[in-house]
């Protein structure tokens, strides 16, 4: 963790003392990285559901298409699921996957930004842990569309902060049962830097 910590300053760094701006060039680059607040939604009154906290990490482009819009295509390793049960019998869906959301970004107030967009993910692994196994689920669907819309607020330095809600759209296949639906349901809270 400390060596992602100082590799992210680095990068920052690099970013303020730098010569030729990205912004001049039409394109900025970055990296981001924090928490998810997971859960599963749909047909799923019947189960006893939770949280799942994880962790998203990754790199970003944003487009400068004018001053008033840019598109920020991003590539993301993210941790989502949630808890079934309670304590101390309780399990954890751990549904991980590949995201690609590409974001439409306007500004609203100086340095503050709205985003929104689709976002597709590829799922790499799923797994039910427990306290005494740590089995693979079958049947989870390995494709995930969503729809992202959340706020960004950019330091003068290139560092950023966001706050964003993925709203499912597909069937992850969790339930076990073709007539129930449970999509996936994610906030993300990130930090960030653009150099």
């Amino acid at each position: 963790m400390k060596k992602i910590i100082l590799l992210f300053v680095t990068f920052c760094t690099i970013s303020v003392f730098s010569q030729k701006s990205k912004l001049d060039e039409g394109i900025k680059l970055g990296i981001k990285g924090g928490l998810n607040v997971s859960n599963l939604m749909g047909d799923v009154d019947d189960l006893d559901l939770g949280i799942r906290t994880s962790v998203h990490i990754g790199m970003l482009a944003e487009i400068i298409v004018s001053d008033k819009f840019s598109i920020q295509p991003e590539l993301l390793y993210s941790g989502q699921g949630t808890t079934v049960g309670s304590v101390p019998g309780f399990s954890r869906y751990k549904l991980n996957y590949i995201t690609l959301p590409v974001l439409a970004k306007f500004p609203v107030l100086k340095g503050l930004y709205l985003e929104t967009g689709p976002q597709v993910g590829f799922l790499i692994s799923a797994k039910n842990k427990t306290n005494d196994s740590n089995d693979k689920i079958k049947g989870i669907k390995t494709l995930d569309f969503g729809l992202n819309a959340g706020l960004n607020y950019e330091f003068k330095n290139g560092v950023f902060i966001q706050g964003r809600y993925n709203l499912g759209l597909t069937d992850t296949g969790a339930t076990g049962d073709d007539n129930k639906r449970a999509s996936n349901s994610v906030i993300q809270f990130s930090l960030g830097c653009l150099f």
